[in-house]
């Protein structure tokens, strides 16, 4: 952009201009509920996705998911395959069962929208399309070639969709990843903690508890040792955190435990931290004799660190905020997304959605105003020059 400041007013005067519009596109999305385990819902909210976007000269492929919805991809029709690749993710899934509108109505009032999804994040999606129309209206062409992915199964792991990320993360310059923002003030995501997945399945012997307790092998004694293993690895300094979130085990009150199980949650800051837990909870051992433990599970999401290629994209963004009046932050985020994945191969900014609260809460909402300040920068980002794809 030779002219900052006049495309920028040129992007403001549009996006204000078609404020209205937006609103009613994201009511749409909102009312679309589109739960993570209900394929029929998410297939219709990417097929009005994929229109939306075939409406801007997008060609489209909708993938179809075993388990899901499957995946939007599109790229322009008219594509100058010299140009590097720039990407945009987002998802359409949402924690939300079907009719949560019921209890969580989409209701717009003292400068908010509330309803389920908005905030986490459909919003993200508005901002998508209107930066791509508001292009395509004022007559700019960005420098990087916009493809965009958006699956319908982030919020259980992305498992159907993460190849397709990582493929398209591989051959792209850039990644904008439109989870929302943190915080009240807005910050971008420039790190995120990797998230691991792990069950701990221990196998005693049964007996009766009153007769012959010398027979058996308490599985839940056994689990409950391991629990203090597991305890012993967090490091709060270091940001690792390991968490025995469900157990289970046992028949019956008068029989020793043949069987129990865990389910462990674990974050870490960075890979090789995500290695070394890896490690020490696939290698427990036993400490009762005639115990068998099974263990499965890995680190689903890698990290995403401020890596120097990250750092230069943050930069970018902060500057471009600056044209708007927003005096941007970054910050570190505890959960996962699919910004971890491209991070892997690519430069990633993460959290440029509508500012607002209530991901996963009944408060679920975003500032109205905002909308447009957010749209704004992404279409600032999409006319940006490339930035350095180094790490």
């Amino acid at each position: 952009m030779k002219d900052d400041a006049h495309t920028t007013a040129q992007i403001m005067d549009y996006l204000q201009s078609i404020h209205a519009e937006m609103v009613a596109l994201l009511k749409s999305l909102v009312s679309l509920e589109s739960p993570s385990r209900d394929p029929i819902s998410q297939k219709a909210i990417l097929q009005f996705l994929d229109n939306s976007l075939k409406g801007l000269h997008f060609h489209t492929e909708l993938m179809p998911g075993k388990l899901t919805g499957g995946f939007l991809y599109a790229r322009p029709h008219q594509r100058d395959k010299t140009k590097p690749l720039q990407l945009m993710v987002g998802h359409c899934d949402t924690v939300w069962q079907k009719d949560t509108l019921k209890q969580m109505p989409i209701v717009e009032e003292g400068g908010k929208i509330t309803g389920p999804g908005i905030y986490d994040m459909k919003a993200g999606l508005t901002q998508l399309i209107f930066a791509l129309k508001t292009i395509e209206a004022i007559g700019l062409t960005p420098p990087l070639c916009p493809v965009i992915l958006i699956n319908s199964d982030e919020e259980i792991g992305s498992r159907e969709s993460r190849y397709a990320i990582e493929r398209l993360a591989r051959i792209s310059e850039r990644a904008f990843i439109m989870e929302p923002p943190l915080g009240l003030e807005g910050k971008l995501k420039t790190a995120r903690k990797g998230l691991g997945r792990f069950e701990i399945t221990v196998i005693g012997k049964a007996a009766h508890a009153g007769l012959d307790p010398g027979k058996g092998v308490n599985a839940i004694v056994e689990l409950s040792h391991q629990v203090q293993r597991l305890y012993a690895m967090n490091d709060l300094d270091k940001g690792i955190t390991v968490n025995v979130g469900t157990i289970q085990g046992g028949i019956s009150p008068n029989v020793v435990a043949p069987e129990s199980k865990a389910v462990v949650d674990v974050r870490v800051k960075t890979l090789e931290d995500g290695i070394e837990i890896k490690d020490k909870i696939l290698g427990l051992e036993p400490t009762m004799s005639d115990v068998e433990i099974k263990i499965e599970g890995d680190i689903g999401r890698p990290p995403m660190e401020p890596t120097r290629r990250n750092q230069t994209l943050w930069k970018l963004a902060r500057s471009k905020a600056l044209l708007l009046g927003l005096n941007l932050e970054e910050a570190m985020a505890g959960g996962g997304s699919d910004g971890n994945t491209t991070s892997m191969y690519t430069a990633t900014l993460d959290g440029l959605g509508t500012t607002g609260d209530g991901a996963h809460a009944s408060h679920e909402y975003i500032f109205a105003d905002q909308l447009i300040e957010r749209t704004a920068l992404l279409t600032l980002l999409l006319l940006s020059e490339s930035v350095e794809k180094t790490n």
